[in-house]
């Protein structure tokens, strides 16, 4: 027999001014929401998701039945956003990520929209089972940019889907996945995903520690990277009941353990509200936040604006690559100049005592120096001494100086 040990964390980071994120981990129901909105109503939409998604917690008699509970919870979850922007127009916008895991016996049920992830940690490899359905993820999936790429692009924050005012009818992933004793499961909002690498991720999931404290290394690395975001993670391991530590009561953080808290109800008319219900910006939040599409073609201004900026970068590419050929033509033909102003005495092929211009040093297979003048006088007729000068050459100021060099020579060689 096998149960859950679980743990549920949530923080509201460095930069921003509330939580917007809430987490549940209850018996066999596991969720993350991060909310969006600004202000005004991110903490809003997460909460009330949370709150009314937890009602599916559970015994169900097979996963695909908890599946459709799921995303029965998530559509009610949405509507319910929907009516309480009808209630209070002032959260118009507002709008909420969901991840949630439903656990059957051996099996998972899962449902998702949006960027937070559910990733898998078992037999001490990590996998990311959910997909971020955002516009970066599309690029991704299409071959237009990398997943590191993705990590900094300037539109990694657009969202293509989520529960809120914005879609009636939203399009939720579901699936079943098979689970045994020894799985580690991690759902997270992208305070945390979009912050530690991968690499950190997995070396914090390998340890044997329990749920609770690794939750808390994880949200601390978060913590020391910046935490610009909110961060909430939500541990589940698939534990032998014999090690005990079953979750008893329900664990509630974030946005959602707290009371909500938003204005009286104003009046309006369903009939001016609901032609509105598309896909629009967000209110703008202290802090990176979250936007989705205004219209049906913004995903086409997206593409565009993409490929617009990749031709820039290969524009800037090509003009940085060929400043950096003139520079290295220009310092190439300024340092041979340089060399042709130097002057030595040496021995020339023939033997004899001869003025080269430039300098002794070669560069590679390039001859730096060449014999500018060579007198009548043999190496071999000079004393001793002069003759090993020569051999290893005599560096001269200027030509006039190498010339009184050679005149020195003509002399010693003639006594």
């Amino acid at each position: 027999m096998a149960g859950n040990r679980a743990a549920a964390v949530s923080h509201v980071g460095k930069i921003r001014s509330n939580n917007q994120d809430s987490g549940y981990a209850g018996h066999e129901l596991f969720v993350v929401a991060d909310g969006m909105g600004g202000h005004a109503g991110g903490d809003v939409a997460s909460a009330i998701a949370v709150n009314r998604i937890r009602e599916a917690d559970g015994e169900y008699q097979t996963a695909a039945e908890a599946e459709f509970a799921l995303q029965s919870a998530l559509i009610a979850a949405n509507s319910l956003l929907a009516e309480t922007v009808f209630e209070h127009p002032e959260l118009t916008g507002m709008g909420t990520t969901v991840s949630a895991l439903m656990r059957v016996g051996d099996e998972m049920a899962i449902a998702h929209i949006g960027d937070s992830r559910i990733y898998l940690f078992r037999d001490g490899e990590l996998s990311q089972v959910s997909v971020d359905h955002t516009f970066v993820q599309r690029l991704v999936d299409s071959g237009r940019i990398t997943e590191e790429e993705a990590m900094v692009h300037p539109r990694r924050s657009v969202l293509m889907r989520v529960l809120g005012d914005v879609d009636a009818s939203p399009e939720i992933d579901t699936l079943i996945l098979a689970t045994r004793p020894g799985d580690r499961w991690l759902i997270c909002s992208d305070g945390l995903s979009g912050v530690v690498k991968h690499d950190d991720l997995l070396a914090a999931l390998a340890t044997r520690d329990a749920p609770k404290q690794v939750a808390d290394k994880l949200l601390k690395q978060s913590l020391d990277a910046g935490a610009p975001d909110n961060v909430t993670v939500v541990i589940l391991d698939i534990a032998d009941v014999a090690r005990g530590d079953i979750v008893k009561e329900p664990i509630t953080v974030g946005s959602a353990a707290a009371p909500l808290q938003f204005g009286e109800p104003k009046p309006t008319t369903r009939a001016a509200r609901l032609p509105t219900l598309r896909l629009h910006p967000m209110r703008p939040a202290t802090g990176p936040t979250h936007f989705e599409p205004q219209s049906d073609d913004y995903l086409d201004e997206l593409i565009e604006e993409d490929e617009r900026r990749a031709r820039r970068r290969r524009l800037t590419w090509m003009i940085g690559l060929a400043a950096l050929v003139v520079a290295i033509v220009l310092a190439v033909l300024f340092g041979y100049q340089w060399t042709q102003s130097r002057f030595f005495v040496g021995a020339s092929p023939a033997g004899k005592v001869a003025i080269y211009q430039g300098v002794q040093q070669n560069l590679g297979p390039i001859v730096l120096s060449h014999v500018y003048e060579e007198s009548t006088v043999s190496v071999k007729s000079l004393p001793q001494y002069d003759k090993q000068l020569v051999q290893q050459t005599i560096n001269a100021d200027d030509l006039a100086a190498a010339r009184a060099i050679v005149d020195q020579l003509t002399d010693a060689a003639k006594h």
